[in-house]
């Protein structure tokens, strides 16, 4: 295996900067300057404006590797002429887990009990046995399935093919989601934000869905339309709802959603920093070895589709 350069910028967040450059180490790299550099490992996600200076006049550049699963920040700065990958898959465990969790408070009504301020009657339902849709079959969904099994679910998979995904009962094509959405008890989002699942879920799907439907969105936020999520949850056409993403994000503070007794929020936290910069750093490393050693990279970005 030959070493090969690999930059690591912007080192404006540095226990990002100093964890990439650790993995370019472990997997056989040498760290240097994007000028010299032959792949390049992004450590500021929330610096993409960044991203066309550093690279001008990186004639060597070949591959680059971005963060996180979702590459929204940098869908406009996708060109053919790199190789790129991303953090698909990386942090799904963690995030499967919160989907889990948010599923257990919903059904159990964790979230109106730790709003109560006196003694109150009982609420929840079981989770086993329910009916579940999820939307997306990529690597949240795989380490879902497993946690989803001892209770008995059955489950839908919709993605873009009906491949089959193991683990769930059936997989379909997006295009019949609204063929499973009465009956579906759970709705789980875990798909890719693109131009085509913005507002994915909005007033028609909703109104599919029956009144005691949850929603779970581990996703993004712009996958729901919220203003409609508003309106069925305050008119009692869905059961609750749990989201560690919304739009807009941050959410406002006065916003309805807050205020909804059925809504459980979080602050997208399904996978914190310090989660994923321990789930990263081997995961890159992997990467920086497999591109010294000339084989197939891991989670590879289809440019055309955008992630």
């Amino acid at each position: 295996m030959t070493s090969k350069n690999i930059a690591v910028a912007p080192a404006s967040r540095p226990a990002m900067y100093e964890a990439m450059c650790r993995a370019v180490t472990a997997g056989g790299g040498t760290v240097s300057d994007v000028g010299d550099a032959e792949g390049l490992v992004w450590a500021d996600p929330a610096r993409p404006d960044q991203f066309p200076e550093l690279v001008a006049g990186a004639d060597r550049l070949i591959w680059i590797q971005l963060p996180y699963a979702g590459i929204e920040p940098f869908a406009h700065h996708l060109d053919p002429r790199w190789t790129w990958t991303c953090g698909k898959g990386v942090y799904a465990p963690a995030v499967a887990e919160m989907v889990l969790g948010h599923l257990l408070a919903l059904g159990k009504n964790l979230h109106g009990y730790a709003r109560a301020t006196t003694w109150e009657g009982p609420v929840g339902r079981i989770l086993a046995g329910s009916r579940v849709t999820i939307l997306g079959g990529g690597g949240i969904t795989a380490c879902l399935l497993p946690l989803l099994a001892p209770f008995g679910c059955d489950v839908t998979v919709v993605r873009r093919s009906d491949e089959p995904v193991a683990g769930a009962d059936r997989t379909i094509t997006t295009a019949r989601l609204h063929e499973v959405l009465p009956r579906t008890d759970v709705l789980v989002l875990a798909l890719a934000l693109t131009d085509e699942t913005v507002g994915i879920i909005g007033a028609p799907e909703l109104a599919a869905l029956p009144d005691h439907a949850l929603l779970v969105n581990v996703a993004r936020g712009g996958h729901v339309v919220t203003d409609d999520l508003v309106d069925a949850l305050a008119a009692g056409r869905l059961g609750g709802a749990a989201l560690d993403v919304t739009d807009p994000e941050p959410l406002p503070d006065g916003h309805p959603l807050w205020a909804e007794p059925n809504c459980l929020i979080t602050p997208h936290v399904a996978n914190t920093p310090e989660m994923g910069l321990a789930l990263l750093e081997p995961f890159v490393a992997e990467n920086v070895r497999r591109f010294c050693a000339g084989e197939e990279l891991l989670a590879t970005v289809d440019v055309d589709l955008g992630y």
